[in-house]
């Protein structure tokens, strides 16, 4: 039995965030071959030639990051609005971020910023993950990113397309494309499962091989009733996948230079994201930090947002010394902004979903600039206002989805990709 458990996290809310997967060999589990086969039955047209798709990471910021404290600093007004932090000039000439963004102020060329987006008021991943509110994928389960993913790169190779280093969330789940579409989830026994047991040499593997040859009787009706006969393909790429070791390696940072691992100390999270798409994973989601600063905004933002910095500024950097920045498209970002009024109570900063701000790099899109501005207080959209769905829907478009594509709900109905899916022209 393998167990996919996520992190535990707390909001404001008071409502606690985890998730997890089982998946066994038997009763109402799916094995690795299972989930294999099953992702390999997309219907015809449904398959995008993995040779002219990208991948995608996906930094998620839960809590609700400030963009008045990060990206959309606003120098003259109130104090009460502008808050602690100075703005400093990056290397592009006339915009300027936040001075705890050193690192990336210097390679801003190769970043860019959406600072005119609107949200949900919900503590949630689904909106910018998916590009539904939780509230409408409680009935409609809209999948994820990571999911659409997996489901075109469906039986391309024998490395999971999409890895979740951040655990399971609503965000995260296939919804209507099934459980086979499921992000992997390496923390855990789940990294257990990428390795050869006691010692089992590759001999070993091929008895085991055998022995379900004679002995298939696993899940016998997710093949809709036929009959298997002996081993097919796709428990041997359940086999291959294990015997490989891609992922795990990946994920196994002791094979990493030792400069880059002190580079990386303390947001090894970013590196393993790298290392993951280098081995060629479609979509990695991860994590960052906790941003839901009601209390403390500037307290806590002065330990993270250093540490932020660093963490996306090796990965960006990174991605282009080994010439991937065009292959790979990240985007970090959390499911609102904050208040731009402080709450001088508690020197912290509310919910805010009327503005909030994106960073995204690469995938060939157009870098050094800043998209958008929001009101002189950082209040709402000023100019060219933009909602999450339609960044998301660029970040399809640079992988190489078309995000009016098709796919079967739980009805049989088709549903598209995302229902608002003007991107962000200015990107493009």
């Amino acid at each position: 039995m393998l167990t996919f458990l996520g992190k535990r996290q707390s909001f404001c809310d008071g409502i606690h965030r985890r998730n997890f997967l089982r998946i066994g060999a038997f009763g109402a589990g799916l094995s690795l071959a299972d989930m294999l086969r099953v992702q390999a039955q997309a219907a015809p047209g449904e398959t995008t030639s993995l040779a002219k798709m990208k991948s995608a990471i996906m930094i998620y910021l839960p809590g609700g990051p400030s963009h008045m404290d990060m990206y959309d600093l606003k120098p003259d007004a109130p104090a009460e609005f502008r808050g602690e932090f100075k703005p400093i000039a990056t290397n592009v000439p006339g915009i300027q971020i936040c001075e705890h963004f050193p690192r990336q102020a210097k390679m801003f060329d190769k970043l860019a910023v959406v600072r005119s987006l609107i949200s949900v008021d919900e503590h949630s991943d689904s909106l910018v993950m998916t590009g539904y509110s939780e509230n409408t994928n409680r009935t409609q389960h809209h999948p994820s990113f990571g999911s659409v993913v997996s489901r075109l790169r469906a039986g391309q190779n024998d490395i999971p397309a999409f890895v979740s280093l951040r655990g399971m969330s609503i965000g995260n789940e296939p919804g209507f494309l099934g459980i086979a579409h499921r992000a992997f989830n390496p923390d855990g026994n789940g990294m257990n499962n990428l390795k050869r047991r006691n010692g089992l040499t590759a001999d070993g593997m091929d008895d085991r091989k055998n022995l379900l040859a004679s002995f298939d009787t696993i899940r016998r009706d997710i093949d809709k009733g036929t009959t298997m006969e002996g081993l097919d393909s796709f428990t041997g790429r359940a086999f291959d996948m294990i015997a490989s070791g891609t992922v795990h390696k990946a994920l196994d940072l002791k094979r990493e230079d030792p400069r880059v691992l002190d580079r990386y100390k303390g947001v090894e999270g970013f590196l393993k994201a790298r290392r993951l798409v280098e081995a060629g994973v479609g979509c990695v989601t991860l994590s960052y930090g906790g941003w839901d600063t009601h209390n403390s905004n500037f307290k806590t933002l002065k330990k993270q947002l250093p540490e932020l910095d660093r963490g996306i500024a090796n990965l960006i950097q990174d991605l282009h010394d080994r010439g991937m920045e065009d292959e790979v498209v990240t985007v970090m970002w959390g499911e609102f902004g904050r208040t731009p009024k402080i709450n001088m109570t508690d020197a912290g900063r509310d919910h805010w979903a009327p503005a909030m701000s994106a960073l995204v790099a690469g995938g060939g899109l157009k870098m050094g600039q800043a998209v958008g501005t929001t009101s002189a207080r950082g209040e709402h959209p000023k100019e060219k206002p933009y909602k999450v769905p339609q960044l998301l829907a660029t970040l399809y478009q640079a992988i190489g989805i078309d995000p009016a594509m098709t796919f079967p709900n739980g009805s049989g109905r088709p549903m598209y990709i995302l229902d608002d899916r003007k991107p962000v022209s200015e990107l493009l």
